[in-house]
């Protein structure tokens, strides 16, 4: 192999090393155990919907909206998005690839690349069971996509929160339930930048028959709201990739 060879795999090797280890060593079986736990949130969500005794379509959706695109969904993303990033920092093991020549935006992006991966073989089979337990198997396409959506978001979202601090969990908590659930339903300019009300947004835009507490004024929705969660997304890596390598690392008991 040549020297110009190397130089053009070398790159996609580290890459690929990159996601592997993600899926290897940052996924032990106790986070596996509560992704699923978290995800077993939304079948119970959606069973307790068909309690309620109205239209079988808008007491699903509302309780998609209010349980679990706004808790299911943040908890199991935020289970993942420490997982592959937040929990190795705290724990002084990321020096090791902190240390090595592999750009910022290469760690970023595989790392959530591994997040992501996971996120659609848990997040989305869950919520879309819960839609058949809830006896609307009309919303199962359209709250699988606004979950997954939402779920990529937000793995981006905490590993950016993770290159920041490392109380990765306390400050995510924070964003999701006092920035985003509190100001977010008030303030239009918070819900279009949060994954939680775009995810909502997706949820609704794609219902034939949204109900009208679900669509916000102001707030982008359907596939819209994807576009905004992809742009959200994109921005939440740049600024992960950007503080990787101005991060000041230091021992797990520090």
């Amino acid at each position: 192999m040549t020297t110009a060879d190397v130089a053009v795999h070398k790159p996609a090797s580290r890459f690929a090393a990159i996601v592997r280890y993600t899926f290897q060593s940052c996924l032990p079986p106790r986070r596996w155990i509560g992704i699923i736990v978290a995800c077993c949130g939304a079948l119970l969500f959606g069973l307790l919907s068909q309690t309620m005794s109205y239209s079988p379509v808008h007491r699903f959706a509302d309780m998609a909206a209010e349980g679990i695109l706004s808790l299911v969904m943040p908890i199991a993303a935020l289970i993942i998005g420490d997982a592959v990033l937040g929990a190795e920092i705290r724990a002084g093991t990321f020096h090791f690839t902190w240390l090595s020549p592999t750009p910022g935006w290469q760690i970023a992006t595989g790392r959530w690349i591994g997040g992501t991966v996971v996120a659609l073989v848990t997040i989305g089979p869950a919520v879309a069971l819960a839609a058949v337990f809830g006896g609307v198997p009309e919303a199962i396409v359209p709250l699988a996509i606004a979950a997954t959506c939402g779920a990529i978001a937000y793995v981006a979202l905490f590993i950016a929160v993770a290159c920041i601090t490392r109380r990765t969990a306390v400050w995510s908590l924070a964003i999701v339930f006092l920035v985003e659930r509190l100001l977010g339903g008030v303030l239009t300019a918070i819900a279009q930048i949060s994954p939680t009300w775009m995810a909502r947004a997706t949820f609704a835009g794609l219902l034939d028959d949204p109900p009208d507490r679900l669509v916000q004024d102001g707030v982008p929705h359907g596939g819209d709201a994807i576009v905004r969660l992809a742009i959200i997304t994109i921005v939440c890596l740049v600024i992960a990739s950007w503080r990787i390598r101005h991060m000041k690392l230091s021992g797990a008991t520090d």
